[in-house]
Order: structure tokens, then sequence, then C-alpha cells
């Protein structure tokens, strides 16, 4: 029996978390969940599951949970803040983590994690794209084992050899492939992208995910940071990390060999699969996801990514490329832009010239600590409010 901590257990990933776990009693025991502010369903989720720890990231929400466990008589501890989540992380009744909090906010639980050792399931991509040398080195430190959950990564990971030990060479790859479908705008006239609304930008046509990681599917930025990710994960350096789009969504990664060989990882679009890969690693078992149906797909289509179209993936390959803070700022400063243009403040088509602008301003510095992550961050998001504030945010 796996014991489980689910960080961020509301979310897309996390209700697909428990969707697995929901097929597979047996194997899987939920011993905490978390959440930012959703109080009743977190509250829910804690009566279908009796969880020994439930965390809110928000103290206020906290207390209201707190309040509804007492009277309903659950043996359940409320923790709260960031201190609550990097318990919960560290525990020691917990096997195996979900790190699904979206966003910076769950950088502090993630390392947590790895820090302590556990089975590390990440689909927190900020964790790496903000401090992902100091992930890997307490990955590497602690004996932890980090198993990807964003679905090109985690294809990628199927691909390459079981024994793989980090180097890319002694594994006889060339390049890696990430996948993208080109989200809801790939063939927009873009004198038409200045009047996109947040909830066309979010109609994402093959995955189901959050307002935010929608948006940055939209600008292609998820993909940027998909790049910074695998650099880490697999310690590649930006010249073996290629884009490719492919609307289908059916191949989510593939891996180019030295001999010519190019092995993908193939599915219907649903993330219980990588979910279930992760959870069960090095086993399978079934998510309950449709198989896939190649004579009814009957056709794969790639392309080579737009850059005047998708600028945002050109400014993740150039953080990438520059190293230091500068995946921090790109992160910091998307962040506030994907944030104002779901608010209705800011023009979808302003959001890359935004981040750049952002990026131009920061002067360039390394990054050593944890101290030094959050410093960045800070500076960055600082920056970014204040140019909103000087000029102005409109459509």
């Amino acid at each position: 029996m796996k014991r489980l901590a689910i960080l961020g257990s509301t979310g897309s990933i996390g209700a697909n978390t428990l969707a697995v776990v929901d097929r597979h009693p047996d194997r899987f025991a939920v011993v905490a969940l978390s959440a930012d502010r959703q109080v009743d369903r977190l509250f829910d989720q804690c009566l279908r599951y009796r969880p020994r720890y439930a965390a809110m990231a928000d103290a206020a929400a906290a207390g209201r949970l707190q309040k509804k466990v007492r009277e309903s008589g659950l043996d359940c501890e409320v923790l709260s803040g960031a201190a609550g989540l990097e318990q919960i992380a560290a525990a020691p009744e917990v096997d195996a983590v979900m790190a699904a909090i979206v966003g910076s906010a769950g950088l502090r639980s993630t390392l947590a994690a790895a820090h302590a050792g556990k089975q590390l399931l990440l689909a927190n991509k900020e964790a790496l794209v903000m401090a992902g040398g100091l992930l890997m080195d307490a990955v590497a430190a602690s004996g932890a084992m980090l198993l990807p959950i964003d679905s090109e990564h985690n294809a990628i990971f199927q691909a390459l050899p079981r024994d793989f030990d980090g180097s890319l060479p002694r594994a006889g790859v060339r390049k890696l492939w990430l996948t993208a479908s080109g989200g809801p705008f790939l063939r927009t006239e873009r004198k038409l992208l200045d009047g996109v609304t947040p909830d066309q930008a979010c109609a994402h046509p093959k995955w189901n995910m959050g307002r935010k990681i929608s948006v940055d599917s939209a600008t292609l930025m998820n993909k940027g940071l998909e790049v910074i990710e695998a650099s880490f994960l697999f310690k590649a350096n930006p010249a073996q990390i290629e884009v490719v789009i492919h609307p289908q969504s059916i191949v989510h990664s593939l891996v180019e060999y030295v001999d010519g060989s190019v092995l993908a990882q193939l599915g219907n679009p649903d993330m219980r699969t990588p979910i279930a890969h992760a959870l069960a690693y090095p086993e399978r078992i079934d998510p309950g996801v449709q198989s896939l149906d190649l004579c009814a797909i009957g056709t794969l289509q790639f392309e080579r990514p737009d850059l005047d179209r998708f600028p945002c993936l050109r400014l993740a390959y150039r953080a990438l490329e520059a190293g230091g803070n500068a995946p921090i700022v790109l992160n910091a400063a998307n962040e506030i832009a994907v944030a104002n243009f779901l608010a209705g403040a800011l023009a979808f088509s302003r959001i890359a010239g935004f981040v750049e602008e952002v990026l131009a301003r920061i002067t360039p510095s390394r990054v050593r600590t944890l101290e030094d992550v959050l410093a960045a961050d800070a500076q960055a998001r600082a920056e970014a409010e204040q140019q909103l504030g000087a000029v102005g945010v409109s459509r």
C-alpha cells in the first residue's frame, strides 16, 4: 500500500490523481490533501478519503476548514500556510508526494519532499523552472525518486532506457522532442489576437486544464517552461531540446537516438495516463483511459513552431541559455501577465512583450540558494507590478 500526499488536490491534476486512486483502493492510501482556498471542496475530499492531514495555503481558509472538520468528527489534523504544506510533504507517514500546486507557491513543499527522500511525482513545473539546480541536487542527495507528471516529460521518461543515469550521450540520445498542440489559436489570424478573451484562451482544443496553464498553452509559454524543465530533468542543453507542433496531441513526446531511431510515447490526451504511470512505477496499472484507436485517428501532423506567432517560446529558450535568475524572472513576469490577462486588464497579444520588458529590466545574477531564488522572484514581481503601474494595463 503506497501512502500518498496530494498537494493541490482540488485542482485538475489532484482530481485526476484521486480518480486513479479510486480505481485501485488496494494499492493507494490518501494520507494528506491540500488546497489553496477551496474549503468546501477540500472538506468533501476529507469526508471521502479520511486523510490524516489536510492543509490550506490560506490561513483564513484553514480556520474555516478546521471548524467543518471539528463539527464532522473527522480525525484529521488541519494545517495552514507554507509550513503546513512542507510538513505534509516531509511527513514520515507519506511515501509519495504528488506536487500539483500551481505556480511558485508549490516551490517550498516540492523541495521539502525532495529533501525528505520521497517519491516525488512532479506536476509543479515552476519548481524546476525556478530552482531546477537546487531541486535536482536535493533529489540526488536524499535518494528521492523524481517522476515527471507533465505528459511531455513523462513521455520522454518512458522513451529513455530504464537504466538512464542522467547522461544523454551514454544513453545514445541525440535529441529530445517536446510536442505542442499549438493551443486554440494555432490558425487564428494574428490581427484577431488583440481581441482574445480569457474564455477563448482557456478553451484548449485537446486538454482540460486550469485557467493559468491553459493561457500558457495558448501563448506556448507552457512549452517554453517545459523546455527549461527538460533541461534539468534530463541534463540536456538547449540545442538538444526541440519543440514540434502536433495538433492531435497523440504523440506526447519523442526521443531521438544517434542511430536514427526515434521512440515516441503515444496515447489519448488524458492526464490520468502519466499520473497512473508515476503512481505505480515501475509497474503499470489501468488509469481508466480509453484505448488509442490509431485507425480512427488516421493522420498525425507535425510542423515547426512559428516563433513570430509564439514569441514566448523564444523568450523561454533565451532565458534557459542565459541561466542564473533569467528563468525565475521569466516565470514571475509571466504569472503576473497571465493574472492580469485573466482579470481583463492586459491584452492577450501583450503578454509576451510584457514578459520581455521585465526580463530586459532585471540585471542578470547567479542563483545558489533558495533565498537567492525567492529574492529573484520577488524582484521580478516588483518590477512587473511597477511596469503595470507605469504604463497602465489596458486592452
